[in-house]
């Protein structure tokens, strides 16, 4: 008879197929977890369908959800009824909630009344209050309803985390804003592939497919096309750079503002859509020579990273999370919403010595930011709260092989590689 593998469940709105920080940080949680422990992974995330996806001793459950007007990329998941019973039958040892509306009343519900010994572990990913609420409400109603929205969205954020079992953040500045709120919390820095988002990978004929001529900057952003990103606001920017310099502009991503985006863009300026292939996509970053974004709300930045890795300066905006990403020398940050600050920043960092400042970036990443720190840090986490998950020594093989310790659960199963969709 064996007995149960520990599990660790996922359990988040803010997963879509066309990418986004949490997405990139669950599949690299699931591929660590798969390599370094014996644990089951558990990820429950809206779709188009109710539909289960088994991958060795690890599962992925979609619950049929509407989309996001505005954000079809995204979809609503409301059905807390049917969240529960998933939770019932996976019985997970941690459940760790990566949005803060209706899901984490779902698994704190689940700790109440089903398994009072299950940790619940809330993340705080999204400075939502700034992000959507106040631009929400204010974009209707006028300015005082937008600050008026915000402070509810700051008092309902107090309300809610301290109901956690433990709190992570990603920044520094976040973390002071919650400690602002009376929510303890504890620093959670995300990683990188370090191998994968590298300089090494620069491709000539892919910037020549770009239009990019000897000597000229290729500039790119990677993320959503939608309000709370701003990538009309790094097109407006690059068209104030003087068309002498040979600039071109690359954009990665999807999302509503796509159309717009193309119609306001003239021949310089590439949109690219969602790119699937990481491999691809680190190419892009270390063809290009600038990385640009206007968002104001990151509570991480992991594409700021990446770039980073891939040995690219940033100009970016002095809010949020670039305040901690991008150090002097490591780039330039204006105020947020400044067309014409940005511009000049792009302008200085192209006549400086960005080679160098590239290089500065790639090594302060490869100082700081590594998956394996991430997930070390999070097991620690999890032991705290009273859920503790022992790596996996290197001597010891997977759940279903030989090992020289007692067998921890489940099915004898040599998992398949992570697959996620």
């Amino acid at each position: 008879m064996t007995s149960r593998l520990p599990t660790v469940c996922d359990l988040t709105q803010s997963y879509a197929a066309t990418g986004g920080g949490i997405r990139t940080y669950l599949h690299a949680k699931r591929a660590w977890l798969d390599a370094h422990t014996d644990a089951r992974h558990v990820l429950i995330v809206p779709g188009p369908e109710d539909a289960t996806e088994r991958d060795g001793r690890h599962v992925t459950h979609y619950v049929k959800s509407p989309p996001v007007p505005g954000s079809p990329a995204y979809r609503l998941m409301l059905r807390n009824g049917h969240v529960r019973r998933l939770l019932a039958a996976e019985r997970p040892d941690v459940i760790e909630c990566q949005c803060a509306y209706n899901l984490p009343w779902a698994a704190l519900r689940h700790r109440r009344e089903a398994d009072p010994s299950c940790v619940v572990v809330g993340g705080y990913r999204t400075d939502f209050p700034a992000a959507y609420a106040a631009p929400l409400v204010g974009g209707v109603l006028g300015d005082w309803a937008g600050r008026w929205a915000e402070a509810v969205a700051y008092r309902y954020v107090a309300r809610l985390y301290p109901r956690f079992d433990a709190v992570y953040t990603l920044s520094p500045s976040y973390q002071a804003k919650l400690a602002g709120l009376g929510v303890e919390s504890n620093l959670l820095p995300l990683g990188v592939d370090l191998d994968r988002f590298h300089p090494r990978r620069r491709d000539d004929a892919l910037r020549a497919r770009l239009g990019v001529r000897d000597g000229s900057p290729l500039l790119v952003y990677a993320g959503r096309l939608d309000a709370e990103k701003r990538p009309m606001e790094v097109v407006e920017a690059f068209q104030r750079i003087p068309k002498a310099l040979g600039a071109r502009l690359a954009l990665v991503g999807e999302g509503p503002h796509r159309a717009a985006i193309e119609a306001a863009a003239d021949e310089r300026v590439h949109v690219l859509g969602f790119e699937p292939d990481r491999d691809a996509y680190a190419r892009l970053l270390a063809s290009a020579d600038v990385y640009v974004s206007a968002m104001p709300y990151e509570t991480f930045g992991i594409s700021v990273v990446e770039a980073q890795a891939s040995g690219l300066p940033v100009v970016g905006v002095a809010s949020g999370a670039m305040l901690d990403r991008v150090p002097p020398g490591l780039g330039r940050l204006g105020p947020a919403g400044d067309v014409a600050a940005m511009a000049a920043n792009v302008e200085s960092v192209v006549a400086g010595d960005r080679a160098e400042m590239g290089r500065r970036a790639r090594e302060h990443v490869e100082a700081r930011f590594s998956w394996d720190a991430t997930f070390g840090q999070l097991l620690g986490l999890y032991a705290r709260a009273g859920r503790p998950l022992r790596p996996r020594r290197p001597s010891e093989s997977r759940p279903g092989g030989r090992r020289s310790h007692r067998a921890t659960s489940g099915p004898s199963v040599v998992p398949a590689a992570p697959r996620l969709r």
